[in-house]
């Protein structure tokens, strides 16, 4: 594929300006050395004036039709709209021959990713999945302490995304058209199961539970999954909309140690209240009363969280676009969650442990 573009800095169009695309894109696209943020497509007014003071720069447009009649003026799009626009929207990007982000979940369903992920080899364009949260402080932690084997041979992994809204805001997200791609297991479901697929590979078999207990709630907003990967190792994944009390956000056990560890990576706290990572330093760093414990019953020390480092991706994506290098997510890693989190659903819905298709 071929993915190296005209010189940097590389011009970036935007399409969506709501939590998304304010909170992540924006901000760590207009802190990335070598991208500029250039354009934003929001029709919304209030949208477009909190723009306009973040962003002044950035040129506002009304619809993504703006982008793709005028793609010689652009060399990156990132897609960040509700998850049914996905699809169509980054088929048109592509179409136009212009590298695309698309917020995760990359489509609706496994079937659509595959096409995308065609289209984008057919046409020799660059297509990645923003997957922020594998530059998550924990994950980052996690992933280092297995390489270094300081737990030795991992077997069991458990991973929480755990909150308590007892009801249902209004919004895309609660609405159960399954072309929405709304409810909890695709919105955070799609980070536990990637992380679990980054950290210890393919899946042979799921099993899940899947409910929907807020009163008023029309989609999903409680999960486990329960996930067995050829390594041998058993992940258990939770996530909910109707926790009181949080359980550990990570508990990882191996055959000499194991690491636990309480509370969210800062990053996505930080961003929602407007800092960002080129005037916020040290970015990505935690209280220290947050840090996980390593070690067994009998002997245990508290270490430091490494880093979280949400800017990498787009790091990383600028480097893929000066020299072609491989995108920071390979886009079949997103139809292999896809495939994991529609097995989930089979399970649910006939209670049996199912192999992902």
């Amino acid at each position: 594929m071929s993915t190296a573009r005209t010189a940097a800095p590389y011009r970036v169009a935007l399409l969506g300006y709501g939590l998304a695309g304010a909170a992540f894109h924006a901000p760590l696209i207009a802190t990335t050395p070598g991208l500029r943020l250039t354009a934003v497509v929001t029709a919304n007014p209030e949208r477009r004036a909190r723009l306009a003071a973040a962003h002044p720069d950035a040129r506002p447009l009304d619809s993504p039709a703006q982008v793709f009649d005028r793609a010689d003026q652009y060399d990156l799009v990132v897609i960040a709209t509700p998850n049914r626009t996905h699809l169509p929207l980054a088929r048109a990007a592509l179409t136009a021959g212009l590298a695309t982000v698309v917020d995760k979940p990359l489509t609706a369903t496994a079937a659509e990713a595959r096409s995308l992920c065609h289209l984008a080899d057919t046409r020799g364009t660059l297509l990645t999945v923003f997957q922020n949260r594998r530059w998550d402080n924990d994950f980052r932690t996690v992933r280092r302490l297995i390489e270094d084997g300081a737990l030795g041979r991992v077997h069991r992994f458990e991973s929480r995304f755990e909150r308590f809204r007892p009801k249902p805001k209004a919004g895309w997200r609660e609405l159960a058209d399954p072309a929405e791609a709304g409810g909890t297991l695709y919105d955070l479901g799609s980070h536990l199961v990637d992380q679990a697929l980054t950290l210890f590979g393919p899946v042979s078999s799921v099993y899940a539970e899947i409910d929907v207990r807020r009163d008023g709630a029309v989609v999903d907003d409680d999960a486990f999954l329960a996930l067995s990967h050829d390594s041998g190792v058993r992940s258990h994944l939770w996530t909910s909309a109707t926790t009181p009390l949080s359980g550990p956000r990570m508990r990882v056990l191996g055959d000499t140690a194991g690491y636990v560890k309480f509370g969210l990576d800062p990053q996505e706290a930080d961003l929602r209240a407007g800092r960002r990572p080129d005037t916020h330093i040290p970015w990505g760093a935690e209280d220290p009363t947050h840090y996980g414990t390593l070690g067994t019953d009998e002997a245990h020390t508290t270490i430091p969280t490494d880093l979280g480092d949400y800017p990498a991706f787009y790091a990383a994506l600028a480097h893929t676009l000066a020299t072609g290098a491989p995108p920071p997510v390979d886009p079949r890693d997103s139809v292999t969650t896809l495939t994991v989190l529609e097995a989930a659903r089979h399970s649910a819905a006939t209670g049996r442990t199912v192999a992902p298709d």
